[in-house]
């Protein structure tokens, strides 16, 4: 019978008396990472039976707006990435790269 490996992500997230995010860290000792702060997260999960996702969208009160704008535009483009990878449709990926571009205009984003 085969061994079942199991890996653990941790997001530990710190509130304030109104409930809002003041501290977030995160834990993924396999990748290297233990106790990472941060300052937002975006975490979606698919919920098969009745085929919708759910979401967790948090960010610390700190966040910059600016930052905030930068993290969405990454975000935007990591996961027209994955689309195509998981896919394999590189032709809509293409078109989500193109809103992707769009969006940082938009924004005015620097070219990093």
């Amino acid at each position: 019978m085969p061994t079942t490996i199991k890996s653990e992500i941790n997001i530990l997230v710190e509130l304030d008396e109104n409930r809002v995010p003041e501290k977030l860290t995160w834990t993924a000792r396999d990748g290297g990472v233990v106790n990472q702060d941060t300052k937002a997260m975006m975490l979606s999960v698919w919920d098969s039976k009745p085929q919708e996702s759910m979401r967790i969208d948090l960010w610390t009160k700190d966040m910059p707006v600016d930052e905030m704008k930068t993290f969405f535009h990454q975000t935007l483009v990591s996961m027209s990435e994955t689309f195509e990878r998981a896919t394999n449709d590189k032709k809509m990926a293409d078109t989500m790269k193109d809103f992707c571009d769009y969006f940082a205009e938009k924004l005015e984003l620097k070219k990093s």
